[in-house]
């Protein structure tokens, strides 16, 4: 599970940033906590256009980079706030109760300056420009030159391909993590899924059908139910929903019943298989009290998966759904880019309004328009 990611340089984030997805001394919620102390969830919240979604970027670039087969223009990740030409991004994760830190760095040419792999701090991937060392299998190190390294390509990626980590359950469990994860953005209906499901939702039924779905529905009282069927070569998703006897085509529901559908196949499988669920405008279409049972249905069901996302919903910020050091809030200084602050650094208290403490000011990350008097 991800631990911690250090960026620097990245997009909107000019200066260091540490971003920690590890537990603090709170104690209510334990259900949000993994048995080797990562958060199952992290919220972030601020104002449009801060760099929420920067966060997420960070994350996601790691996984398009290992596992998508496409070039990916890495030149447009550099900070323009910032005049050094390299970013860097350094990742912790917690793995069969080793930290397993890897970190790349990247000019603005494209071409990857450096890659450091280690595992509990011993080094297994040593990267300068296009030579490496790989000590996974070697105590000495096998030495790879520029006929082996791709100069604007992971070498992580190499080795893994080629590899499969044969031998290093660490590194074997790792890369099932990663590749367990998804991409999702429930406003734009952008969806990666960067292993071996396939999480459309018309292929996600073809394969496993209604019925994991529509359990969730009946257990959580959705008064509603889905339907699919393939007549003929076509397929069909129908809602039917309670007291109707006419189902409703998918085409011709809500936008957030079909956002929600879209949703449920990488949920409920990042639930089940581990994995991160990245998800940006989580709140596109959902009603408060559907986002909060996701949120709470995930913390609950969750054993080694985080659900990394993005919300402008307050609501969500609140002590009996997420824990403060579970809510970053988000906030952009013109040149100086954008500042992250946990909602735990002010030490709140569990009976506090979380909500309440973040719209007034407390932890930053509000847009400070000017009020509107409401007279004429």
């Amino acid at each position: 599970m991800l631990e911690k990611i250090v960026i620097k340089n990245f997009k909107s984030f000019s200066k260091e940033t540490v971003i920690d997805f590890a537990k603090t001394n709170y104690s209510f919620l334990p259900q949000n906590c993994s048995d080797d102390g990562i958060l199952k969830g992290t919220m972030f919240v601020g104002a449009n256009a801060s760099g929420k979604s920067n966060v997420l970027i960070a994350i996601k670039l790691l996984l398009d980079m290992l596992f998508l087969e496409k070039n990916i223009n890495s030149d447009i990740y550099k900070c323009i706030f910032n005049s050094d030409p390299r970013y860097s991004l350094d990742y912790y994760f917690k793995v069969k109760g080793s930290t397993v830190q890897y970190e790349f760095i990247v000019e603005t040419n494209k071409s990857i300056i450096s890659e450091r792999l280690f595992i509990d701090k011993k080094m297994m991937l040593d990267r300068l420009g296009n030579n490496a060392r790989v000590f996974i299998t070697e105590p000495n190190g096998i030495i790879y030159s520029e006929d082996d390294v791709d100069g604007e390509t992971l070498f992580l990626r190499t080795l893994y391909f080629n590899t499969k980590f044969a031998g290093n359950t660490v590194l074997k469990e790792w890369m099932e993590y990663l590749t367990n994860s998804v991409y999702l953005n429930a406003y734009e209906q952008i969806l990666i899924s960067y292993g071996k499901h396939d999480l459309n939702v018309t292929s996600y039924l073809k394969k496993n059908g209604s019925e994991k779905i529509n359990a969730l529905f009946n257990a959580y009282n959705f008064k509603q139910n889905i339907e699919y069927i393939n007549k003929e070569g076509e397929n069909s998703i129908f809602f039917k929903r309670a007291d109707i006897n006419e189902p409703i085509p998918f085409s011709m529901e809500s936008t957030g019943n079909k956002n929600l559908l879209r949703m449920l196949p990488s949920f409920l499988t990042v639930v089940e298989s581990g994995g991160m669920i990245l998800i940006d405008e989580f709140s596109s279409g959902f009603h408060n009290e559907l986002e909060t049972l996701l949120v709470k249905y995930f913390m609950k069901n969750a054993e080694h998966s985080q659900m990394i996302f993005v919300s402008h919903s307050t609501n969500l910020l609140n002590n009996s759904i997420l824990r403060p050091d579970q809510e970053y809030a988000v906030e952009f200084n013109g040149r100086e880019g954008t500042t992250l602050k946990r909602f735990s650094s002010e030490q709140p208290r569990a009976a506090q309004n979380i909500e309440k403490m973040y719209v007034s000011g407390v932890f930053g990350g509000l847009p400070g328009y000017k009020k509107e008097s409401g007279k004429d």
